[in-house]
């Protein structure tokens, strides 16, 4: 795929572009999400980032629902102490992965414990992130942005696909973001660690969620016929301090879209539930959800050329060839 400059890229996506889709989100941010009330007892939900926030919430409310759990988090102490929380409430199985999911060392370690498990994978949430105010690098020399949230979710699932296969079960969920769309350029693969130029926190975590969507069109495509789903979602505008850094356009944005329509996390847990275990919801794949209503994506994210160019580079990116 030819290199393209952003103004090239944004000439490339622009037409494609469709205001209806964007009141379809602003319309969709105010839904509720459905719920699932059955329970998912004897499952094995996969969870990342579930010490805190979502993630906490979203692990509480499948072990609420029978579920045993492997959680995968950075922080030993904060790891045990979850788990013992939760076999103590819900009297589940509850283990802990310790991986720093910005290392791509522990990624291969976390990945390859998951594929040794003799027990099947019912869900795979991929939920832990970052927001970070300046760049900064990895021990592998990656921005760390990216590798959280898109490279490690890439080699994890990557890792996988064989057991998954096998297993002809699983529903693998991106917490993903409506925050994509501010990467109206797509991938710059002339600077995907913005090595040059200016940084800003909205604009590597918007790049990071167009890759993930964008690896979910090609993984989509090896599960077909498995019985393997993956999926993304955006998790609503929960209440959050981060962002207040970045330029005036995003300060205007969080200050009178997202404050003022901010959600508990419990809510985006009980979307991540239904997504996880209602049984509607079978088959259904390579889709994007806002909470749990399914959303027209914008065209950068639909550019099946450039999901293909990123493949290579994620698989060198990610040490996995």
């Amino acid at each position: 795929m030819e290199q393209l400059s952003t103004f090239a890229r944004l000439r490339r996506y622009w037409p494609q572009y469709k205001w209806a889709n964007v009141w379809e989100m602003i319309k969709n941010n105010s839904l509720p999400p459905k719920e699932y009330s059955g329970d998912f007892r004897g499952k094995l939900v996969v969870i990342s980032g579930a010490t805190s926030g979502i993630g906490y919430h979203t692990a509480r409310r499948y072990a609420r629902a029978g579920a045993d759990l492997i959680t995968i988090n950075r922080n030993a102490e904060k790891s045990a102490a979850l788990c013992d929380e939760i076999r103590r409430d819900f009297g589940v199985q509850c283990d802990a992965i310790v991986a720093d999911l910005s290392v791509v060392s522990d990624i291969h370690r976390a990945a390859g414990v998951l594929k040794d498990l003799s027990r099947p994978i019912d869900v795979l949430i991929h939920n832990a992130g970052v927001f970070l105010k300046k760049r900064t690098e990895t021990i592998d020399g990656l921005e760390t942005t990216f590798v959280v949230h898109y490279l490690s979710s890439f080699i994890i699932n990557y890792m996988l696909l064989d057991k998954l296969r096998q297993e002809s079960r699983a529903r693998i969920i991106f917490v993903s973001s409506e925050g994509y769309r501010f990467a109206v350029w797509g991938l710059n693969f002339n600077n995907l660690q913005f090595e040059r130029g200016g940084y800003s926190a909205l604009k590597a975590y918007g790049s990071a969620k167009v890759a993930q969507i964008l690896s979910m069109h090609r993984f989509a495509d090896l599960f077909k016929g498995t019985g393997v789903t993956i999926n993304a979602m955006h998790p609503g505008m929960v209440a959050t301090n981060s962002g207040n850094e970045n330029h005036a356009f995003y300060r205007w944005y969080k200050k009178h879209i997202i404050d003022r329509n901010s959600l508990p996390p419990t809510v985006s847990a009980e979307a991540l539930y239904y997504l996880g275990a209602a049984p509607e919801l079978a088959g259904v794949t390579d889709t994007f959800f806002n909470l749990t209503t399914e959303e027209s994506l914008a065209p950068q994210v639909m550019d099946l050329e450039m999901a293909e160019f990123l493949w290579p580079v994620s698989m060198k990116l990610g040490k996995l060839s």
